[in-house]
């Protein structure tokens, strides 16, 4: 069966799909080396266009194919998940179920009204805190992309404020089918500077048996309340214990590549079983271990090296040969699995570390040439 998956970036749940026998189409905007040998790839990178929703929608509507998968950044737009179901089987929430679980007045109101704790926020319009560490985030953004911490200055539209939480941050991934969840586990965020980008994560993450308990709860309450359907996530902090909630992703999410590693369990056929109403009894077992993976940014202009031998080394999101990487731009994806978490982490640490030495630095920029009558 031919399924489109449209998103920013689509590798990870293609390569979940074709483990669970789907034929996986993407469109997405990297159209990296990898996601191409997985499947047919439609990029807006490789065709000079910048990332938006809109342009994902106009690459993806007249691809043939029976079911679609939003991932991430879609989620945001319910309109364009709707013009990419017509004439096929969406596998996901409907767009009238996320236009109420992303926005985060109503999503937080919720969880408060059920004695769940929420990072305090304040939107565009509300009095300003005059005391406090506060973040200033779009309304509705993801992949930690545009988080900053607040300088006090005036809110732009589509921004808000959520206040800073001291403690670990993770995730919680699970799956529904519109009025049961089964919570899959959880992991820790990693972060990287500046600002709070997404970096990958690292399965399981060490913390109480009562905050998962919570977290699952948390789960369960919101797939009753807004009728979520297959592969969701939820970030939070871990702060005293209990887990504080930041945001409710009802997508997959780049957190579940790991389930899929340690339960060697494709989870995308999890998602489409439970879209269609079927949960599994208990989430599949995990192997013993951590299991993490890095997002590698690259920390000055480079060129990536000879890169087709690089998903033979268990490398992922793999740039094509030669291409340029600016600065804050991700290289690839790597992955670990240690007996302790501070193994994993420092494996994944080591790994990017070689990648970025494996890259060449770009040829420095031509210098202007300053017409003589201008000097």
């Amino acid at each position: 069966m031919r399924v489109l998956i449209a998103g920013f970036t689509t590798r990870a749940i293609a390569e979940s799909a074709r483990r669970a026998g789907y034929e996986p189409v993407t469109v997405d905007y990297f159209g990296d080396l990898d996601s191409q040998r997985i499947g047919p790839n439609v990029s807006l990178r490789e065709c000079g266009r910048p990332y938006s929703a809109a342009a994902i929608l106009e690459l993806a509507r007249d691809l043939p194919a029976d079911a679609v998968v939003y991932v991430g950044g879609l989620e945001n737009h319910p309109d364009i998940v709707a013009a990419l179901a017509a004439g096929r089987t969406l596998w996901g929430n409907t767009p009238e179920v996320l236009a109420r679980v992303r926005d985060p007045w109503v999503v937080f109101s919720f969880l408060r009204s059920r004695g769940f704790a929420v990072a305090a926020f304040r939107g565009r319009g509300a009095a300003l805190p005059r005391r406090g560490r506060w973040l200033r985030k779009p309304e509705r953004g993801g992949g930690g992309q545009g988080v900053r911490l607040w300088d006090g200055r005036p809110l732009a539209t589509g921004q808000m404020l959520q206040a800073f939480i001291e403690g670990p941050s993770a995730s919680l991934a699970f799956v529904a089918d519109g009025r049961r969840a089964l919570a899959l586990g959880w992991t820790r965020q990693r972060q990287a500077a500046p600002g709070f980008r997404y970096a990958g994560n690292v399965l399981p993450l060490d913390g109480p048996a009562a905050a998962f308990a919570e977290a699952s709860a948390i789960a369960r309450a919101l797939t009753e309340e807004f009728g979520l359907r297959g592969l969701n996530g939820i970030d939070f902090v871990l702060h005293g214990g209990r887990p504080v909630v930041l945001e409710v992703n009802p997508r997959y999410a780049a957190s579940m590549e790991l389930i899929d590693r340690a339960a060697g369990t494709p989870v995308f056929g999890l998602h489409v079983s439970a879209v269609e109403g079927t949960l599994p009894p208990a989430p599949p077992p995990a192997r013993p271990g951590y299991w993490g993976k890095a997002i590698v940014y690259a920390a000055e202009r480079l060129v990536a090296p000879a890169t087709a031998g690089w998903t033979r080394r268990g490398i992922r999101d793999v740039p094509h040969p030669g291409s340029a990487l600016a600065p804050g731009q991700p290289i690839c994806t790597v992955f670990a699995h240690a007996g302790t978490a501070a193994r994993c982490e420092a494996e994944l640490q080591s790994r990017g570390e070689a990648v970025r030495r494996a890259c060449r630095p770009a040829p420095p920029r031509p210098r202007a040439v300053v017409p003589p009558e201008r000097l």
